[in-house]
């Protein structure tokens, strides 16, 4: 039996004859359902007419994105380090270029993923690698889609899944809402991938947070102010964020720090 994808937002639904007749995930309203309605795409087909673009960041960091762009158009992102390789989120698309190079790169030794939108094949990545552990916050279980054995739900506010690999549960967009902390990065002045828990604006000096980002609705000033605090313990440099292209590239803690009290200023 095939295994359907939303077209909407790339999540992957148990193997069946037909699609699922709506996708939870964009009936929800941090989600939508495109006005022509609800489509679905199985993952030959996906494969057929897209393909997988690479880019190093900098030493042992990758992103993927799908090409031409595929529903939300996340992108996904491989850290390599001497304890194994993480892929931090998802994208619905695996191709077998992708698996060689991944396997080139060393394979993978554990997967991670900021909120719900971006769970898609998280399943089929797990199988190719070794059925590697997929690590999301117990928080957000109920959107879950595809039950697998090798989920691992973690609960708590920081989990450290490799030496100097940190998930810290921001909340906010999701209630577990991760980012990920690399501490050492070739430069040691330490990296966040945000997925996008915290937003990298259009102007990449900014970040933002909001409960939707299609249907723009903001969360609290409280909130917000909330999850600055949670990062204030965390040393890092550079965020790289859910999208091409949107990447602090330098002084990344004073940018959200900024970016808090303005976003606090304009809600009061």
């Amino acid at each position: 039996m095939p295994t359907f994808l939303c077209s909407a937002c790339g999540t992957s639904y148990p193997p069946a004859d037909s699609p699922p007749s709506a996708c939870p995930i964009c009936d929800d309203e941090r989600q939508f359902v495109p006005e022509a309605g609800q489509a679905w795409i199985t993952r030959e087909k996906l494969a057929s007419r897209h393909n997988i673009a690479w880019r190093l960041h900098e030493p042992d960091l990758f992103s993927i994105h799908t090409v031409p762009a595929f529903a939300i158009n996340q992108r996904a992102f491989l850290l390599r380090t001497p304890h194994g390789n993480v892929l931090w989120d998802c994208i619905a698309l695996l191709d077998e270029a992708t698996k060689e190079i991944v396997q080139g790169l060393g394979g993978l030794s554990a997967i991670a993923i900021s909120h719900p939108h971006y769970y898609t094949t998280m399943q089929d990545w797990s199988r190719a690698f070794g059925h590697v552990p997929i690590y999301l916050h117990a928080a957000d279980r109920e959107w879950i889609m595809r039950p697998a054995p090798e989920i691992r739900l973690w609960e708590g506010d920081t989990l450290e899944i490799a030496p100097d690999i940190t998930l810290i549960r921001l909340g906010g967009h999701f209630p577990g809402g991760t980012v990920l902390h690399w501490a050492r990065p070739h430069d040691g002045a330490g990296v966040l991938l945000s997925g996008d828990v915290i937003q990298v604006a259009a102007d990449v000096r900014r970040v933002s947070f909001l409960w939707s980002y299609p249907n723009m609705m903001p969360l609290p000033a409280r909130e917000v102010r909330r999850i600055g605090e949670a990062l204030a313990p965390w040393r890092y440099d550079r965020i790289y964020g859910a999208f091409v292209g949107k990447d602090v590239k330098s002084d990344a803690q004073a940018v959200v720090a900024r970016s808090i009290e303005r976003y606090a200023q304009l809600l009061t």
